[in-house]
Parts: structure tokens; sequence; C-alpha cells
């Protein structure tokens, strides 16, 4: 039986809500504590918990706990080419991506993202280069019973396609409907109140381990170990 522990509790959302209402920095600096003990500590507490569970799924993929940009996604915004000039992001995010990532961020990976009213999990691929995105069209054509499996689950896959087959495939493929994606990815939603529950940490592992199998395809095809 999995041990149960609540990593995120009301105040969570609560410092979410609040900074998307009052979103610069004098607000944001004034309530650096609150977001450092509601938000970023039980954060970098459930990626640590995460990451054992996710060894079970495979030992490919990292979790970094120790540090804010490791796996946790920064609060900070980038601006710089941004309509939105609003500082901060009034959401949590993590990310367990492939070992092989390096300067490489066309691997797949594990993803969670937390904000009010969008809480959502599981893995994929997102924006890969062309390369990688060819590797994995030429996976889908060359290994069509792994395709297949992974369709037979009937879990809806995710992402941004093309309106058209890309160029250099058989627009009466088979699969031509998912050699079109640019995307990649199987998330499932959450509501607040089970990011807040005790159950949690075993409700996200599960939508990982139901993403597990397109994440190891993907992995294949990109030529890294699962």
């Amino acid at each position: 039986m999995r041990a149960k522990h609540q990593h995120f509790r009301s105040g969570f959302f609560e410092f979410l809500t609040d900074l998307k209402a009052n979103n610069n920095r004098e607000w944001f600096n004034a309530n650096k504590q609150r977001y450092v003990d509601e938000v970023e500590e039980p954060m970098l507490r459930f990626i640590a918990d995460v990451g054992e569970q996710l060894k079970k799924v495979s030992s490919s993929f990292v979790a970094d706990p120790r540090r804010v940009g490791g796996s946790m996604f920064r609060i900070y915004r980038d601006t710089r080419f941004s309509k939105d000039k609003t500082p901060f992001k009034p959401a949590a995010g993590a990310q367990f991506p492939h070992k092989a990532r390096g300067k490489d961020r066309s691997v797949p990976g594990f993803y969670l993202h937390l904000e009010p009213g969008t809480c959502v999990g599981g893995g994929g691929i997102y924006h890969p280069d062309a390369a990688a995105l060819g590797r994995i069209r030429d996976r889908m054509v060359a290994k069509p019973r792994e395709w297949e499996g992974i369709l037979r689950k009937r879990i809806p896959i995710e992402g941004d396609a093309l309106k058209r087959a890309p160029a250099g495939y058989d627009s009466d493929h088979r699969f031509v409907q998912d050699l079109k994606r640019k995307d990649l990815y199987i998330m499932t939603k959450f509501s607040e109140r089970e990011v807040c529950s005790a159950a949690f940490l075993a409700e996200y592992v599960d939508a990982c381990v139901r993403a597990a199998p397109l994440v190891e395809f993907l992995t294949k095809a990109l030529g890294l170990r699962w």
C-alpha cells in the first residue's frame, strides 16, 4: 500500500489566486515568504517524492527537488518577447525530463501544471525540433504495431497539428492524423480538491503511468534509453 501524505493545502491556490490579482513586484516581494511556505516548499517536497515513484515507471527521468529551476519551473515570467508584461506566472509547474536532455530540449518527459481552475499532469513531448519530430514520425511508419498498441488504449493524445500531411509522408497513410502532430502528450485533469488531498501523489503517478506507453514510444523513437 502506498503511503499517503498531503503536499498541497488550500493556501497553495489562495496564494496563486492573490498573485493573479496583484501581479506586480511590490506585492510579490511583500508576500515572498508566503510564496516560499505555501507554494515553493510544498512543490519541491512533491517533486522529491514523485522522483521516488517515477523510478518504478522508468529510471531514465530526472526529478530534481534541490532548487527552483531544476524540475520546478520558475515563477518569474520572461517578458522580453511577450505582450503580457506581468512579471509572474500565477501557476506552479514541474517537469521530469529524460536524463539525456542536456542542452537538447527535444526529449520526452512527464509534466505537472497547477493553476487555479487548470490542473493537469501527464507526459509526452512538447514542441520538439524538426529532427526529433521526424524521427518520431518515422517510427510510427516503421513500427506500426507499436503505434497501434498506443492507439488501442484510447487515451486522447493532445497537442498542435498541421493541417496537411507533412512533406515526405503519404497523405493516405492510416496514421496520417498522428503524422500531422507537432506535439504528442497525454494529460489528466485534476480538481483543486484532488490536488490538496493526501491521495494526490498516487493519482499523479497513475497519470504518468497512463502516459508511459506514449512516453516510451517517444523515448525509443529518439534513440534514448527507456
